[in-house]
């Protein structure tokens, strides 16, 4: 009888194990991540699209070798120094479509006279529907926005140090109408809005003349209990 238990212990082990390591699988093939270093230096990434919110040109996105590249080499740039003030350019990833995720990118503002800025959208349905946290060094701060038919409306946002010239990570977590941000690994927003709930594309996102370097962006589903 005493065999016959341990057996069955093991066989329940052996199951639970099983059943873990799939698990464990299969959240690692549902993580996305975007290093850069298979695509050639001056040309686009494949794999994205090129949008724009507002006026101005629609923005100049390309893969730049970096000696200070936060993996391998090799970046994404924005390089465009269109001043028009309200010019939204984005770099967006063909795949996944995601509304409960998180989200993160390592980013460097370089420059701009108007703006030093470096962002996230998600949810993203078209170029004038989408959700997008951003960062500014020449403001010092973070927003949480969301945009329908072009409009932006900021419904969260954070004050402190934002630098440009160096690395930084920001991130964000999206749960159902729940959403934080973090900034170099600390939350700074925590915020809801019902406003877009569909799933949608990631992508990256400046404003006006900045000029930014993004590495190591990632996405990965987020379940929601």
């Amino acid at each position: 009888m005493k065999g016959n238990i341990n057996a069955a212990v093991v066989v329940v082990l052996a199951l639970v194990s099983g059943a873990a390591a799939a698990h464990a699988q299969q959240e690692r093939a549902q993580v996305r991540q975007w290093d850069f270093e298979d695509s050639r230096a001056g040309s686009a990434p494949s794999g994205f699209s090129f949008a724009k919110t507002g006026s101005g040109r629609l923005g100049q996105w390309v893969v730049n070798t970096q000696p200070d590249a936060t993996s391998g080499t090799n970046v994404l740039a924005q390089v465009d120094p269109d001043p028009m003030d309200f010019r939204f350019s984005m770099a967006v990833v063909d795949e996944p479509l995601l509304a409960d995720l998180r989200l993160s990118v390592r980013c460097k503002p370089v420059s701009g006279n108007v703006d030093q800025a470096c962002g996230l959208v998600f949810r993203y349905q078209d170029e004038d529907n989408y959700y997008v946290t951003r960062a500014n060094a020449l403001e010092h701060n973070i927003r949480l926005y969301h945009v329908v038919k072009g409009k932006r409306q900021q419904f969260a946002s954070w004050n402190g140090s934002v630098t440009g010239g160096t690395w930084h990570e920001l991130g964000v977590e999206a749960k159902g109408d729940h959403f934080t941000v973090s900034w170099d690994g600390q939350r700074v927003i925590d915020a809801h809005d019902q406003t877009l709930s569909r799933p949608g594309k990631v992508g990256l996102w400046t404003k006006a003349d900045s000029i930014t370097y993004f590495d190591d962006l990632r996405v990965e589903p987020h379940a929601v209990p």
